[in-house]
C-alpha cells in the first residue's frame, strides 16, 4: 500500500516527474528560439566566460576560479587518480579539516554530493567517485537560497528573476516513533528512503525526542528531497546590490543561477554573512519553479520567460562576436553530459 501511495504521489505532483516528462513537451519553445539565433546551440554565447556557456560538461574549479575567493568556500581540485594519502595531506595543508564536502568538479543535481566526516569517509569517497573531484570547507549558515540573475550585454546593472529558498530534508521527532516511521509519513522523504537506508543503517531504528529536528540529507538539492519555496516575493534593492556586485565581477558571465549559503536574509541583503556555493550558467534551471504551489503550466511559462532572455543575451554577444557552439560539437556536449549522469547515478 505504502508503495502505492508513493507512485500516486510522483503521478500527482509533477515536481518529482522526470527531467524529460518536465521539457519535452517544451521543444517547440526551444526551437523557435534555435530559429531566431539561427543555431540549436545558441546558449553557448550567453557566458563566454564559460565552457559551453555554463550549460553541461563544466569544470566548477574553473568557475570557481574566475570567482572573486572571498565570495566563495575556501576549494581544492584533486584528481581521481591521486592516492588518498595525498590527498588529504593536500586538503589539510590549505587549512580544510574534518568535516568538509566533497564533490564531483563536473556534476549534476548534487549526484556525487557528500559531507565528509572522517579519513574512513574520506577513502571511501575516492574508492567510489569516478572522475576528478573538490573538496570544499564546510559553510556553517544553515539557509540557502537559489538567486537567478540576468544582465544583458551592455547593462550596468542585472536583474534578478527568481529567488528560491530551500528547506533541508529533516525529521521531527515525536518521542515515540523511530526515525524509519517519520521519514515514512512524510512522502517527500519517504521517496529517498532507499539512499537514506544506506546511509543511516541501523540509525534510522533511533527514536527521536520530542521536538528534536534530525536533518537527513544537508543539501539543498530537488533530487535529494529538498523543498524548494518560491520567495522572489522577497527580492529588493539591497539583494540586486549584493547579487550584482558579485556577478559584475565574474567575467563572461550574464545569465544564470547562483546557490547561497547565508546566516540571516536581512544579512544577506546587506553583503554580510553569506558564501556562494554554486554558480551555474545556461544550464542552471529557475529553480523556484519547483514550489509545490505552481503549476506546471505556470512553470512551462516562466521557463520559456528565461529561455527568451537566454536567447535575447546569447543573439547580442554573437554580434559582439562571440560565437556559438558547432552542431558537431553540441551533440558531443550532450553524449557526454549523459554518459557522465550514469557514472554519477548511485
Amino acid at each position: 500500500m505504502d508503495s502505492l501511495k508513493l507512485i500516486w504521489h510522483r503521478i500527482t505532483h509533477w515536481e518529482y516527474w522526470p527531467f524529460w516528462m518536465i521539457y519535452y513537451p517544451m521543444f517547440p519553445v526551444w526551437l523557435y528560439y534555435s530559429i531566431k539565433a539561427r543555431s540549436f546551440f545558441f546558449f553557448n554565447a550567453a557566458n563566454p566566460g564559460m565552457k559551453n556557456g555554463g550549460m553541461a560538461m563544466v569544470s566548477k574549479m574553473e568557475i570557481y576560479n574566475i570567482m572573486p575567493n572571498r565570495f566563495i568556500p575556501k576549494t581544492l581540485f584533486i584528481g581521481k587518480y591521486e592516492s588518498p594519502e595525498s590527498a588529504l595531506e593536500h586538503v589539510l595543508e590549505i587549512g580544510i579539516s574534518f568535516p568538509f564536502i566533497a564533490k564531483p568538479d563536473i556534476g549534476m543535481k548534487a549526484f556525487g554530493v557528500e559531507k565528509i566526516h572522517d579519513n574512513d569517509e574520506f577513502q571511501k569517497y575516492i574508492r567510489w567517485t569516478p572522475s576528478d573531484f573538490l573538496v570544499q570547507e564546510l559553510i556553517p549558515y544553515q539557509n540557502e537560497v537559489g538567486i537567478f540573475y540576468v544582465r544583458k550585454p551592455g547593462e550596468i546593472q542585472g536583474k534578478i528573476t527568481g529567488v528560491v529558498s530551500k528547506e533541508f530534508l529533516s525529521i521531527i521527532g515525536d518521542g515515540e516513533s523511530t526515525m524509519v516511521e517519520l521519514i515514512k509519513k512524510n512522502p517527500r522523504s519517504h521517496l529517498q528512503l532507499k539512499v537514506l537506508e544506506q546511509k543511516f543503517g541501523g540509525q534510522l531504528q533511533q527514536i527521536l525526542d520530542q521536538g528534536e529536528e534530525f536533518v537527513l540529507v544537508p543539501y539543498g538539492s530537488h533530487t535529494r528531497g529538498a523543498k524548494f519555496i518560491d520567495i522572489s516575493h522577497s527580492i529588493n534593492d539591497g539583494l540586486l546590490k549584493t547579487i550584482d556586485g558579485i556577478c559584475s565581477q565574474i567575467k563572461g558571465f550574464h545569465y544564470g543561477r547562483l546557490d547561497v549559503l547565508y546566516k540571516t536574509y536581512d544579512e544577506l541583503c546587506e553583503g554580510q554573512n553569506f558564501c556562494v556555493i554554486e554558480v551555474n550558467g545556461a544550464g542552471g534551471e529557475a529553480t523556484h519553479i519547483y514550489d509545490p504551489k505552481h503549476s506546471l503550466l505556470w512553470a512551462w511559462r516562466e521557463v520559456a520567460r528565461h529561455w527568451g532572455i537566454l536567447c535575447a543575451i546569447s543573439i547580442a554577444n554573437k554580434r559582439a562576436g562571440y560565437s556559438y557552439l558547432s552542431f558537431k560539437d553540441g551533440r558531443a556536449m550532450l553524449k557526454q553530459t549523459g554518459a557522465l549522469q550514469a557514472q554519477l547515478k548511485f
